[in-house]
C-alpha cells in the first residue's frame, strides 16, 4: 500500500491525539479520581498506536503500547497516580512528540525508547520511580528489549472463572509468548500458523493483542496467547518452534495476580459493585459524546494552509485591481459602471470577510502548549502554580498565531521565575501558597488583547531604577521625574534584568526587548501595569489580520502614505497659531491633553514647499495612552489596502511598516505610527 499519501494526515491527526493526551493528562492530575479522563487518553493513545502501526512506525507503536499498559492499570485502579508517574507518562509523550516531528521532517520517526517504556513497564508492576531507578540497570542487563517492555494481559472475571474451573479439572493454563523474527514479512501468516497449532493442543482463551489487531499485524515482534491444554511444556515448545520464522517461544504457567477468594467474593455479590458498573457505562457514554463530535466534524473538510495562503495572496491583488476600478469609475462617472462597481465591491467585500474568516484560528492552538510548560516549570522552581486560561477560543489571523507563540512564552516564564514567589514567601506575606497566572485573550474593536496577570511579588520601581541607571539607560536626572509606567517600560531596554542570580529561566536580559520589538513588527503593542507585593499584568494588542487593512490616504507634497485606521483617533484641521511650544517641542491642546506635534515633511525628507495656509491638517493618532499629531497636507480618504512588506532590501526603515498599490498603480508606504510615538 503506498503510505506517502496518508503521511500528511497521519502527522496532522497524531498531533491532535497527543496535544488531546496531554491536556487530559494534565486535567487528570487535577482529578485523578475521574477515570472518564483515563479514558479518553487511552482512546487517543490506541488510536495513535493503530495508526503508528499500520503506516510501519514501529517505535511509535511500541511506546504508545506500553503507555497503554499503564493507562489500563490506572483505569482499573491497579496502580495509582503519583506526580512520578505523571513526569514519566509526560516524558513518553515528549518522546512520542519528537518522533512525530522527526516523519514530519522527512526523518524515520526512529528513537531509543528503551528506557522511558522501562519506567513505563516498572509503573504497571507497581514500583515507585525512585525504586525502578535503583533496579532498572539490573533488569537492562539480564533482560531482552522486548521481554522488559513486554505487556501484561489483563483477564476479566469471566475469563478467570473460566482459568480456574479448567485447572479443577485437571488442566493447565499457560501463557505463551511467540516471539516471531525481526525480518518476518507475513506477520499475520505466522500467528495463523500458531493458533492452528495451539487450537490442536488445547484451547485458546485469550490473545494479547486480540486476534483483530494479530490479523491486522497491528503488533511488534511478539504476542502472547493463552492456553488452556493438558499438554506439557516441551511438547508446545517443539510444537510452535516448528512454524517457519518464529524466533523464540516463552511459556509460564497462568498464576492469579489476586487471590482467588476475592474472586468467588466478587462472583457472589455482583451487584455490590457499583463502580464496576460505572466504569463499564462511562466509555459507553463517551463513545456516544465522541459519536456525536465526529458527526459534528464530519461536516469539515481539511484545508491546507498552502492552498489558504494562495487564495490570499490571489484575493490580495483582486483588492487592488478593485481599488483601480472604482477610480476609473469615479473617473468615468458612467452610471452603469458606478452600479457595476458598486456590486462588483460589494460581493467582493463580503468574499474578503469569508476569506479572512477561513485564516482566523483560535488562540487555543497557542495556548495549548502553556499548561504542560507551566506544570514542568513549577516543578523546577519548586513553586505552586496554577495557570487559568480564559478566552482560548478568541480567534487571530494565523500570521499572527504563527508569530505570538515565543513572545508568550518569554512573558509567561518571566511571570513565574520573577512574578511568583515560592510557597514559603507567599506564606509569609499571607498570600495562599499557589500563586495564579491568568492568561487571558479578548476581541476588542479590531483588536484582540491578550493579558498575562500574576498574583505574585510585582515590580519593584525602585529597584529598576536603581539597575536602569547603573546601566546607563536612564541618567539619575531623568529616573526621578519617571512615571511608574514609564519606569515599568525601562525593563524591555536590551539587555536589562533585575534578577540577582542567573539561572535557565531568566536573568540573563535577553527576551523582554525581543518580546517587545516581535510584537510591534506585528502592528501591536504591549504595556505593563504592575502593583508592588500583589502582581503585575502585561497587556498585548494586536491586529486581528496583517494582510488586508484599513487605511487613511494622506498627501505630503506629491506623494502619497498610508496611516492604519486602527492607529488613528480622528483627524483634525486647526490653526497653525494654535500650535504651542513646550519642553522645545511643538505641541497642541488636544481635548485638554498636550499632544505633540509631528512633522512628517520633516521625517521623512519630503520635497516641496510649505503652503501658505493659516490652517493645517493633523492626524491625531495614538500608541497605547500616549498621542501624537501627524502634520499632513491633505486627507484623501479611507480605503482597504493590501499590506506587502519591503522585502529584505529595505529592512529598519524608519517609521514605514510596509507598503501598498493604490487603484492608479501608485506605491503608497504605510506608517508605523507606533515608532512616531516616543
Amino acid at each position: 500500500m503506498e503510505m506517502n499519501q496518508y503521511l500528511e494526515v497521519f502527522i496532522e491527526e497524531s498531533r491532535e491525539h497527543l496535544q488531546s493526551c496531554n491536556e487530559n493528562i494534565l486535567a487528570l492530575e487535577k482529578n485523578p479520581d475521574d477515570l472518564s479522563i483515563v479514558n479518553e487518553i487511552f482512546r487517543s493513545a490506541h488510536t495513535l498506536k493503530g495508526m503508528s502501526a499500520t503506516m510501519g512506525y514501529e517505535d511509535i507503536a511500541h511506546l504508545t503500547h506500553v503507555m497503554e499498559n499503564v493507562l489500563d492499570a490506572i483505569r482499573n485502579e491497579k496502580i495509582k497516580v503519583t506526580p512520578e508517574l505523571f513526569d514519566v507518562v509526560f516524558l513518553s509523550i515528549d518522546a512520542l512528540e519528537s518522533m512525530v516531528e522527526s516523519i514530519a521532517a522527512g526523518g524515520d520517526g526512529k528513537r531509543d525508547i528503551q528506557e522511558i517504556a522501562l519506567k513505563l513497564q516498572m509503573i504497571e508492576d507497581g514500583k515507585t520511580i525512585s525504586q525502578s531507578q535503583a533496579s532498572a540497570e539490573a533488569a537492562a542487563a539480564v533482560a531482552e528489549p522486548y521481554e522488559v517492555n513486554r505487556p501484561k494481559t489483563q483477564y476479566d472475571q469471566f475469563e478467570q472463572t473460566v482459568i480456574k474451573q479448567s485447572k479443577d479439572q485437571g488442566f493447565e493454563c499457560f501463557e505463551i509468548t511467540v516471539s516471531l523474527r525481526p525480518d518476518c514479512l507475513l506477520k499475520a501468516a505466522r500467528v495463523f500458523m500458531v493458533f492452528e497449532v495451539l487450537e490442536k493442543c488445547g484451547e485458546v482463551i485469550k490473545s494479547n493483542p486480540s486476534v483483530e489487531k494479530l490479523e491486522e499485524e497491528q503488533f511488534d515482534q511478539y504476542f502472547t496467547v493463552t492456553l488452556i491444554t493438558k499438554e506439557n511444556v516441551s511438547d508446545l515448545h517443539s510444537k510452535i518452534m516448528k512454524v517457519s520464522e518464529v524466533d523464540e517461544v516463552e511459556i509460564s504457567a497462568f498464576t492469579f495476580d489476586e487471590p482467588l477468594e476475592e474472586v468467588k467474593e466478587e462472583e457472589k455479590k455482583p451487584e455490590t459493585k457499583p463502580g464496576l458498573t460505572e466504569k463499564k457505562q462511562t466509555p459507553v457514554e463517551s463513545t456516544q459524546q465522541t459519536s456525536a463530535k465526529q458527526a459534528a466534524g464530519n461536516k469539515t473538510i481539511r484545508v491546507s494552509i498552502d492552498r489558504l495562503d494562495s487564495l490570499m495572496n490571489l484575493f490580495e491583488e483582486l483588492v487592488i485591481d478593485r481599488g483601480r476600478l472604482e477610480q476609473i469609475s469615479r473617473e468615468l462617472d458612467n452610471t452603469e459602471l458606478h452600479e457595476t462597481v458598486e456590486r462588483m465591491s460589494r460581493i467582493s467585500g463580503d468574499l474578503q470577510n469569508i476569506i479572512l474568516n477561513m485564516r482566523m484560528v483560535p488562540v487555543e492552538t497557542v495556548f495549548n502548549r502553556f499548561p504542560r510548560m507551566v506544570r514542568q516549570l513549577a516543578r523546577d522552581l519548586n513553586k505552586v502554580i496554577n495557570l487559568e486560561i480564559i478566552g482560548a477560543e478568541t480567534e487571530l489571523d494565523r500570521t499572527v498565531i504563527d508569530e505570538i507563540g515565543d513572545p508568550l512564552v518569554h512573558l509567561l516564564r518571566n511571570a513565574m521565575d520573577h512574578g511568583i514567589e515560592t510557597p514559603e514567601i507567599r506564606k509569609a506575606k499571607g498570600k495562599p501558597e499557589e500563586g495564579t497566572v491568568l492568561l487571558k485573550a479578548y476581541h476588542s474593536g479590531n483588536h484582540v488583547f491578550i493579558e498575562i496577570e500574576d498574583d505574585g511579588a510585582g515590580i519593584s520601581r525602585d529597584k529598576v531604577l536603581e539597575k536602569a541607571i547603573s546601566k546607563g539607560i536612564v541618567s539619575e536626572q531623568t529616573a526621578h521625574t519617571l512615571t511608574d509606567k514609564q519606569v515599568y517600560e525601562l525593563i524591555f531596554a536590551s539587555g536589562f534584568s533585575t534578577a540577582d542570580i542567573i539561572s535557565d529561566i531568566s536573568g540573563r536580559g535577553v527576551g523582554l526587548d525581543v518580546v517587545k520589538s516581535t510584537i510591534e513588527s506585528l502592528g501591536g503593542s504591549i504595556t505593563i501595569d504592575s502593583t508592588q507585593g500583589s502582581g503585575s499584568i502585561f497587556s498585548i494588542q494586536l491586529p486581528l489580520t496583517l494582510s488586508i487593512i484599513s487605511v487613511m490616504l494622506v498627501e505630503l507634497g506629491m506623494e502619497k502614505y498610508a496611516i492604519p485606521l486602527s492607529s488613528i483617533i480622528e483627524t483634525a484641521i486647526i490653526r497653525k497659531s494654535e500650535i504651542m511650544n513646550a519642553h522645545n517641542q511643538k505641541v497642541i491642546d488636544f481635548r485638554g491633553r498636550v499632544v505633540p506635534v509631528v512633522q512628517l515633511k520633516e521625517v521623512f525628507e519630503v520635497p516641496g514647499e510649505e503652503d501658505g495656509s493659516e490652517f493645517m491638517s493633523l492626524v491625531i493618532v495614538r500608541k497605547g495612552d500616549k498621542m501624537a499629531a501627524l502634520v499632513v497636507d491633505s486627507f484623501i480618504g479611507q480605503q482597504e489596502v493590501v499590506l506587502k512588506s519591503l522585502g529584505n532590501y529595505l529592512t529598519n526603515v524608519f517609521a514605514i511598516s510596509g507598503a501598498t498599490i493604490l487603484g492608479d498603480g501608485q506605491v503608497a508606504l504605510i506608517l508605523d505610527c507606533n515608532a512616531l510615538i516616543k
